[in-house]
């Protein structure tokens, strides 16, 4: 039986505060093999020979009643394929717009926690014979990184789909309510022995604390993120927007100025942001934003497969200054201090203790840490295919929580710098202006504005 970890959990309780955390990819596959070729039955077939590789993605999540310990995954007795790929058109001319529209109506149906925590549109009527593929899974599942690595299997390198038929594994029965009171109860033996243990080594623990605590009191030194109009309680629906950007043009832009990748899409953004709020008619002279930014604490292989290991990291945005290169190398010296300093332990060791979760998360509709959410994660690196299809592109989807009402996920595929921003229906209506404003300081550090970076709005 495996059991949410206390950072799986930290995913699970938004939705019950009408936060659904859901993420998922936006692919757009070649109209050219697509035409006449592909088909929702052909969809299903590739995804069903391919589940028995995926267990998370054939089990159900279970909430057990007080007493009976965390919420644990457990094997499907059966997945109905048909029941979760499924298909829908997008209107005419069919574009970016409408395609995002789509994406939004479904993303605003809840996961059915009754059957695997996943779904997979086939979205039609794309120009240009184009077809749109939509896959959504609930972030309990699995982080960013996880989420591309667990994803990976239903695609292939090239166009000739793999003749992967592993045998269907036999499902695990589901544990009893004994089972469960002792699963339960030996996990709360372990916690007291490391209690115990941990009073044994009373002198390491003190070291490790007094290492930890220069993070912790930094982190709470910041105080609180300034007020503008980013940050009010989300309502249900999104409006998404996307840049398209070069990969390599980045590296290059990042390798002048000493920066990662990382740096250059934060300075994008801190840009954007300040675009955004003069748009708004807010004052932005020095004003310094605070975005939350995941880091990944992935260590062994078969920890991308599974869950979530994300700390988190507060980082400053100068938006007050108007000079792009000069918010890049701020934001570079910024992250590199506090990666040294290993600062995202911090924010992370936080949802690690389950007692403070729900507290936490209840209150996130008034926290004052962060302003904006950014998140990049790495995807495949050379061109994919889905049934027979090459993917031409690869969008992130992220989700939103508590107050924070505009976000930015950004997905590297095959030389390809993906962007999606996402932002509260009500509160961010306009989100292209955030977008445009992306694109121009990723123009303005390359030295060639319009040329290489370009928004889509929605």
């Amino acid at each position: 039986m495996e059991r949410l970890s206390p950072l799986d959990l930290g995913m699970l309780w938004p939705d019950d505060f009408g936060w659904p955390e859901d993420i998922g990819v936006l692919a757009v596959l070649d109209g050219n093999r697509t035409a006449g070729h592909f088909s929702l039955d052909l969809a299903r077939e590739v995804v069903g020979t391919r589940l028995p590789l995926v267990r998370r993605m054939r089990q159900v999540l279970r909430v057990p009643r007080f007493g009976l310990g965390a919420p644990y995954w457990t094997d499907a007795s059966t997945v109905d394929v048909d029941d979760h790929v499924r298909a829908a058109e997008v209107p005419a001319p069919g574009d970016d717009e409408q395609l995002l529209g789509v994406v939004e109506r479904i993303r605003r149906r809840r996961l059915d926690r009754s059957r695997p925590l996943w779904e997979m549109w086939v979205l039609t009527g794309l120009a240009g014979g184009r077809t749109g593929l939509f896959v959504r899974l609930h972030h309990t599942i699995a982080d960013g990184v996880a989420a591309v690595a667990l994803l990976g299997a239903f695609f292939d390198p090239g166009p000739e789909v793999r003749a992967l038929a592993p045998p269907w594994p036999e499902a695990e029965p589901e544990p009893t309510v004994p089972q469960l009171l002792a699963d339960n109860a030996r996990r709360r033996w372990r916690e007291v022995r490391r209690g115990v243990s941990a009073l044994a080594r009373l002198p390491e623990s003190v070291s490790a604390v007094r290492q930890a605590w220069p993070a912790f009191r930094e982190f709470a030194a910041e105080g609180r993120a300034p007020r503008t109009s980013l940050n009010t309680p989300i309502g249900p629906g999104r409006r998404f927007a996307l840049v398209r950007g070069d990969l390599p043009l980045a590296k290059r832009i990042a390798a002048a100025h000493g920066a990662k990748v990382n740096d250059v899409l934060m300075a994008a953004m801190s840009g954007a942001l300040r675009e955004l709020l003069c748009a708004r008619g807010e004052p932005v002279d020095a004003l310094v934003l605070r975005a939350y930014v995941p880091v990944s604490l992935h260590r062994e292989p078969r920890d991308r497969l599974r869950g979530n290991f994300d700390g988190m990291m507060l980082v400053p945005f100068p938006v007050g200054v108007a000079d792009p290169v000069r918010r890049l190398e701020m934001i570079a010296a910024e992250t590199a201090k506090r990666k040294k300093h290993k600062r995202s332990a911090g924010g992370g060791a936080l949802f690690r203790v389950s007692a403070l979760q729900r507290a936490v998360m209840r209150r996130m509709d008034r926290q004052r840490w962060a302003n904006v959410y950014a998140a990049n994660v790495p995807g495949p690196p050379e061109p994919l295919h889905f049934a027979g299809a090459r993917v031409l592109e690869l969008f992130p989807i992220v989700p939103l929580i508590g107050n924070v009402t505009l976000g930015l996920g950004a997905l590297s595929y095959a030389g390809q710098l993906a962007i999606t921003v996402v932002g509260d229906a009500d509160a961010c209506p306009d989100v292209e202006v955030f977008a445009r404003g992306a694109a121009h300081a990723l123009d303005a550090l390359a030295g060639s504005r319009g040329r290489d970076f370009g928004p889509v709005d929605r």
